[in-house]
């Protein structure tokens, strides 16, 4: 079952904080369709959040189509978000760990890492530019 972490100084809101962590472990395989959300009681005893900021998170996820209430029951997953080599366990994510050993081992600290990868990840999903990947032009 998934716990969130609530981050108080983030600037996020915290519903906001519950959606996001919901969808990363959608992506990343950690939530399956079936599964059950921990409850609004559990949520507000382990992060002592009010439950409204709880629904409202949940309200949102069933909005998306991700989660579905079951009356007297919980709230339980309905689609995944996950892609094939992207879970916790795969190849892609293996790779991704070496590399920010690799930073750490050259002196970077957190926020320089995250501030690479923001750069990057800007410049490719949002700009369209940067390095492509492999390609195979020359086997057409």
């Amino acid at each position: 079952m998934i716990e969130y972490r609530i981050d108080r100084r983030s600037g996020v809101a915290t519903y906001q904080q519950i959606v996001q962590q919901t969808k990363q472990a959608l992506r990343l395989g950690l939530l399956q369709p079936g599964d059950k959300l921990p409850t609004a009681r559990e949520v507000v005893e382990a992060t002592a959040i009010n439950p409204n900021t709880v629904l409202k998170a949940y309200r949102e996820l069933d909005r998306e189509g991700l989660v579905e209430p079951r009356p007297g029951l919980g709230t339980f997953v309905s689609r995944s978000l996950a892609r094939a080599g992207a879970g916790a366990d795969g190849p892609l994510r293996a790779e991704l760990d070496a590399w920010v050993s690799r930073a750490a081992e050259a002196g970077l600290e957190r926020e320089d890492v995250a501030a690479l990868m923001a750069s990057v990840l800007e410049q490719r999903f949002i700009t369209g530019v940067g390095p492509v990947a492999h390609s195979d032009e020359g086997n057409a």
